[in-house]
């Protein structure tokens, strides 16, 4: 018997449907158990920046989180973030890739500094969270130096409160991005098409110009 290979629209539906679920089993997690995870486990942010440098930093912001920033810096879309170079060549030779990233100096996020960073306020969920996070709605840890503090049951729960509405959102932005993505035919790298940016509110088509070392970094990996 010969298996019926699904097309691109069953997968995403079936992947829709999988976030869904998810969604609401998150929306189902205990604020009172997450944060008495987090006691036991302890935690206090040390003001390192340890988690702001790096080569492997990567911190996915969100259209409504991109847009706090630009009022809180009054900079430009493209100064304040980029496309990933990981993505997919469509048979027009245009690179297509999900969401967006801070931008970085080198192998520090634009907007750490020496006197901490630039746009607390501001910042993303992913950093208010750090180093905590859900995986299917287990809580996980991510290399910190400030974990195996002490830490009273009111911050707990505050951390535990957005740690929930963390995943939340990136499931809701999942969701949305899928809703409004369509498919391609895959092709191969070229210098002449342009780099096409897929995210909750749809697509962005951005010209290699404007990405200055992004169109050969994208061709390379």
């Amino acid at each position: 018997m010969t298996c019926k290979k699904q097309s691109p629209k069953m997968l995403m539906d079936e992947r829709q449907e999988e976030l869904h679920k998810c969604l609401e089993a998150t929306k189902r997690i205990s604020i009172e158990d997450l944060a008495s995870q987090i006691r036991a486990i302890g935690f206090e942010c040390l003001r390192c920046g340890d988690c702001c440098v790096g080569e492997d930093n990567s911190v996915v912001v969100f259209p409504f989180e991109i847009r706090k920033i630009l009022a809180a810096t009054d900079l430009a879309w493209l100064d304040a973030v980029e496309p990933p170079i990981v993505g997919e060549w469509d048979c027009h030779g245009n690179f297509h890739t999900l969401e967006w990233r801070i931008k970085k100096d080198g192998e520090s996020c634009k907007f750490h500094s020496a006197a901490g960073c630039k746009i607390y306020h501001a910042r993303p969920i992913l950093c208010k969270t750090y180093p905590f996070y859900l995986d299917e709605g287990t809580l996980r840890c991510s290399e910190c130096r400030g974990l195996d503090k002490e830490i009273d049951s009111d911050e707990a729960e505050r951390i535990a409160t957005l740690v929930v509405k963390r995943s939340v959102t990136e499931i809701q932005e999942a969701i949305a991005l899928l809703e409004r993505y369509t498919d391609f035919e895959r092709g191969n790298p070229t210098k002449s098409g342009v780099c096409i940016v897929h995210d909750s509110e749809g697509e962005h088509h951005i010209a290699w110009e404007e990405l200055k070392d992004n169109c050969q970094a994208a061709q390379e990996v």
